[in-house]
């Protein structure tokens, strides 16, 4: 009797755990409800996404899809490799090259009327980020910094109703904030790259004289550093977009710049689809069709576009999607003309050579145990970081995205502190392997280091052998066809 009891007992427990299984595996594949609780339903209901567009990528170049990538609408989401080495390296110094952010225009297409875009900092509004409304503040403090004196009539904040042109938005202002974010979390909190009590030393910034390069590197700096003081800011001034400071003096430069504008030129009269494209546009704003292409419509179309403003109308029709398509879809196929040609490689190493040779210059001091300017920071423009990509041999990289970031990282490996290494950053993304000097050596470890050496020798010395020369003023100097 006691063997038959127990029998079923066991038979039973048998049945209740298979039910119990079942049910379970019918409530993970969605085939029966599951009762939330109160407080399970309030979590999912003031649960927010992130993700809101889940546009991708496009099997093949897409126009619209590389609009939206230069755009670059901030979210939450924007991160990156930087600061990411094995853990026996140390991190010395990091060089930080950023775009501008997100601009009004800087010129109008004729006869229509100008995007209306407030470039007044509103924190309410969207975009907005945490530190904005501290950092609008932070203004009054400023009379502390040491802003060399071409920038001290330079406004620090976009403040007009109706953007002036080329003002930064608050949109601009946002992606840099975003930006100094995730390099803090970084440099900052994980390498403690600089301490709370950093020095003026230990910071080096530079920046172009527009109020939005300007307005773009502060933010970067507010959100980047421990605490932000007025008092240790020391903002060099760069006279030159492509930051040559005083080797500035080169022919051959502006030789080879003056030959890659005649293939631009070449290049767009070959494309009846531009033209008619332009010749359509120009009818509808009533200008004639070199006027309009003179005007550069694809910035103020841009401007509309990043904003989800309309296209300008008229009483002859509308500005649409597919104008455009067509004039951002020639600058994509420039950009791949430009790379076959090579005429702006050439016009870019020389005209990146003084940039790189300051920030190699730099490097070589930390390697030898220098403790100052171990976070340098340039505030510059497109013209400024696309010909830097394309010295460096980075030939598959994006055009330069408003609030875009190249980032040069030098290493020390901690078991034989005579070894250093450099990574190079663009976007988040590690392109170092793709540079010319470092794409034939094998990877240091899963991490993409490069002996510094080869970046030293790249610059003191490669550079120099595409123009048959050994130094800049010999490649400045003599023509070579």
């Amino acid at each position: 009797m006691t063997m038959l009891l127990r029998s079923r007992f066991l038979f039973l427990l048998a049945v209740a755990a298979l039910l119990a299984v079942l049910s379970l595996s019918l409530q993970f594949l969605h085939l029966i409800p599951v009762t939330q609780s109160k407080e399970d339903r309030m979590v999912a209901k003031n649960r927010k996404r992130i993700l809101v567009d889940m546009y991708t990528a496009p099997p093949r170049l897409d126009p619209i899809y590389e609009a939206y990538l230069y755009c670059n609408m901030p979210n939450k989401t924007d991160r990156g490799l930087e600061g990411h080495a094995p853990p026996d390296y140390k991190l010395m110094s990091v060089h930080v090259m950023i775009r501008h952010g997100d601009r009004y225009p800087l010129y109008a297409i004729p006869k229509t009327k100008a995007p209306a875009i407030d470039c007044t900092l509103i924190p309410g509004r969207e975009p907005s980020h945490r530190l904005l409304a501290n950092f609008i503040k932070n203004r009054n403090e400023a009379p502390k910094g040491q802003l060399d004196s071409p920038l001290n009539n330079i406004a620090l904040l976009p403040s007009h109703t109706i953007c002036e042109m080329g003002e930064l938005t608050q949109t601009g202002v946002v992606q840099h904030l975003l930006n100094g974010d995730h390099l803090h979390d970084t440099y900052i909190k994980k390498h403690r790259l600089l301490p709370d009590n950093w020095t003026t030393k230990q910071l080096y910034v530079e920046s172009t004289g527009k109020s939005r390069t300007l307005e773009s590197g502060l933010a970067l700096l507010y959100s980047l550093l421990p605490k932000f003081d007025w008092g240790k800011i020391r903002i060099r001034h760069q006279w030159s977009t492509i930051f040559c400071s005083n080797s500035c003096d080169c022919p051959m430069r502006n030789h080879y710049l003056e030959e890659e504008q005649r293939r631009q030129y070449n290049l767009r009269v070959k494309n009846s689809l531009l033209e008619r494209t332009y010749i359509d546009m120009a009818k509808i704003v009533g200008v004639p069709t070199r006027q309009l292409r003179a005007a550069n419509p694809i910035d103020s179309l841009l401007c509309h576009f990043c904003h989800n403003v309309s296209f300008p109308c008229t009483e002859h029709g509308c500005i649409n999607l597919d104008h455009f398509r067509a004039i951002k879809a020639h600058q994509l196929e420039d950009e791949r003309d430009r790379q076959r040609k090579r005429l702006y490689y050439k016009y870019a190493l020389l005209a990146t050579y003084p940039i790189l040779n300051q920030t190699v210059t730099r490097m070589q001091r930390i390697a030898q145990g220098r403790k100052d300017e171990i976070f340098a920071l340039y505030s510059a423009h497109d013209v400024t970081v696309a010909p830097l990509l394309s010295a460096l041999g980075i030939t598959n990289a994006n055009f330069p995205r408003f609030a875009a970031r190249l980032i040069f990282e030098i290493w020390q490996n901690g078991k034989d502190k005579k070894k250093n290494f450099v990574r190079i950053l663009y976007n988040g993304d590690d392109v170092t392997s793709q540079t010319s000097f470092c794409s034939g050596h094998k990877a240091h470890s899963k991490q993409q280091l490069c002996p510094f050496e080869n970046f030293l020798n790249f610059v003191r010395k490669d550079v120099f052998k595409v123009f048959n020369s050994t130094n800049y003023y010999d490649a400045c100097h003599r023509r070579v066809f």
